[in-house]
């Protein structure tokens, strides 16, 4: 199975840019009710995924400098991200894929020069493999 059956693409997915200011990335989060979005550079490329969490910490060890009302004066780019959620190429194989679903909600995929293309998750890969558990395997009778 290829893995771009799974692709949710890139025009369809909530993402963020380093320059984004963290009021705008936790407008987005709670507008689409997420709790990460992947970051992507200027030139396409996946940076890494920005979670709800890393907001929270970013916040609550600025000394009480960054607070929600002035969230709009920081940058995405000076946020440390404390997970580190990989990618998979286009071209991975689906056990590459699934390991990483594994541990993570969902799972971005770049194409060969690393520009983010779209992402997979991991539900998808559990409604996938829930058809064959729940399919009728029956064995024939001799």
């Amino acid at each position: 199975m290829n893995i771009a059956f799974f692709l949710l693409p890139k025009k369809d997915v909530v993402s963020v840019t380093l320059d984004s200011t963290l009021r705008q990335t936790l407008e987005r989060m709670e507008y689409h009710r997420y709790t990460a979005v992947p970051i992507i550079g200027k030139d396409g490329v996946y940076v890494g995924t920005v979670t709800e969490g890393d907001l929270l910490w970013y916040m609550k060890n600025s000394g009480g400098r960054v607070s929600f009302e002035n969230a709009s004066k920081y940058l995405l780019k000076d946020v440390p991200l404390k997970m580190n959620i990989k990618a998979v190429s286009i071209d991975a194989d689906m056990e590459g894929l699934i390991n990483l679903a594994k541990v993570q909600n969902f799972v971005p995929v770049v194409d060969d020069m690393g520009r983010f293309i779209g992402i997979v998750r991991r539900s998808q890969i559990i409604e996938y493999c829930e058809r064959f558990v729940t399919r009728d395997v029956s064995v024939p009778k001799n």
